[in-house]
């Protein structure tokens, strides 16, 4: 049995390769593209080859495989980001020797890349798993088209491989799932230990389904919560939300959900005296409070030059910290429980504000331009330098140059990431604006609802 995986390789070319001029000799490292290369010298290394003992290629040779790839690329034209593709064939420990391993590595690769594509083949001996690397060049060798990996050609490098397991009588996982490219997202940010959207519903609908006895009292929580419910798609959305998602995608089908309310229904008493916890009904408001106390307005435009982009960090900080505190007070907005998982980085972002006296949008384009006119008339200092490093008039004179070009290099340095940052506060702000905007518009209908149950 093998599982198989398949990923993009990310990143542009670092310069003008020129390797046509001389075929026969490996091409320089400085001309390789750094992620292509990597991933060639992982799937390449001795220590996990048994010294390159399983090491082929299809389609070019393993000895100059990323030359041979680089100077397809080169031959075509490099278009678009993706400059290589890394694919994983992980056999089940003992099912396999190395030996079959690299047959049924380089049988798969033929027939699913072989007729177009070049691929480097080689098998890992360094866990227990036995497992193939593929390395697969985007551009063609034949025409130049691109590899355009479809969520159709992952599903084929399963079939294929699973066709050429069982020619050499290995098991095949039956009715495996697939692993989607949402899954995979979602996998790697809870390796990072963060939450994602669906982590946050999940806990919710966990939340709602501990007390509600009906379908109506299920929809009016998740409503509370800040999510609409599809009851014929059985999906709930937020309002920022790009699609929604099906609650069967999370582990909750209609019917799971149905038995818990009926299962609540029955226990009604025992739920009531014993382990009942009510409702999220809030009785406080962090940030109508805090809107109160800074008499800041929330409604005003976002276009308007005198918005206040530090007030707008202060207050969404503030407001996720009252919640993680306070037992009693939850966050309203699906989307702003999730900005918690950022809290380090906004906190950081508003720190940047003060410390460049930062408050309107207009201060803060203001900061982007100086920084912008700053790194320009360092480079071209530095680049009338470089000229003068060409031509010099002593060594003395090009010591001297170089030294100085050196210091503006690292002047330059502390500018980029100011600029950075500030661009990226920028860009951020108007999404911060529409958060609180949905978290106040919650609160106040929470609060109405409130004064009208205590009247």
């Amino acid at each position: 049995m093998a599982v198989t995986g398949f990923w993009p390789i990310y990143k542009n070319l670092k310069a003008t390769l020129d390797y046509a001029d001389n075929p026969d000799k490996a091409t320089d490292r400085r001309y390789l593209d750094d992620d292509l290369y990597a991933a060639l010298s992982y799937a390449e290394n001795d220590n996990k080859t048994d010294r390159k003992m399983y090491v082929g290629g299809i389609n070019c040779s393993k000895q100059n495989a990323y030359a041979e790839m680089i100077a397809v690329q080169r031959r075509f034209g490099l278009r678009g980001k993706v400059v290589g593709y890394h694919g994983i064939q992980s056999f089940v420990a003992g099912e396999v020797t190395p030996e079959q391993a690299f047959e049924i590595g380089k049988a798969t690769a033929r027939k699913m890349w072989g007729d177009k594509y070049q691929v480097l083949v080689t098998v890992h001996l360094n866990t227990d798993n036995l497992h193939c690397h593929f390395v697969v060049n985007p551009v063609s060798f034949k025409d130049g088209t691109k590899f355009q990996n479809k969520i159709g050609d992952h599903k084929e490098l399963r079939k294929v491989s699973d066709e050429i397991c069982q020619e050499h009588g290995l098991s095949v996982l039956e009715n495996s799932e697939f692993y989607s490219k949402g899954k995979k997202k979602e996998y790697w940010a809870n390796k990072a230990g963060r939450k994602t959207h669906r982590d946050y519903l999940r806990e919710d609908v966990e939340y709602c389904l501990s007390f509600a006895t009906s379908p109506k009292e299920f929809e009016n929580q998740l409503y509370a919560l800040g999510y609409t419910l599809d009851p014929v798609r059985f999906s709930v959305r937020a309002k920022h939300w790009e699609r929604s998602v099906r609650l069967a995608n999370i582990g909750f089908t209609k019917e799971i959900v149905q038995a818990q309310l009926d299962r609540n229904a029955e226990n009604r008493y025992h739920l009531f005296t014993l382990e009942y916890r009510p409702p999220y009904r809030p009785k406080k408001f962090p940030l109508e409070d805090e809107l109160r106390k800074l008499e800041f307005s929330i409604d005003h435009s976002y276009d308007a030059a005198t918005v206040f982009v530090d007030t707008l960090f202060y207050l969404v900080i503030t407001v996720i910290q009252i919640a993680a505190e306070l037992a009693d007070v939850m966050l309203l907005s699906p989307d702003l429980r999730a900005a918690e998982k950022d809290l380090k980085e906004l906190i950081s972002d508003y720190h940047f504000l003060k410390e460049n006296d930062i408050h309107t949008v207009a201060n803060l384009q203001a900061n982007i331009d100086e920084s912008k006119a700053q790194l320009s008339d360092l480079d071209r200092e530095r680049k009338t330098l470089s000229n003068r490093i060409r031509r010099p008039k002593s060594p003395e004179d090009e010591n001297k140059n170089k030294e100085r070009r050196k210091a503006i290099s690292k002047q330059m340095k502390p500018v980029r990431e100011r600029l950075r940052r500030a661009e990226k506060i920028l860009k951020k702000s108007p999404h911060l604006y529409e958060l609180l905007k949905q978290e106040h518009e919650l609160e106040r209908k929470a609060r109405a609802r409130y004064l009208n149950r205590s009247r």
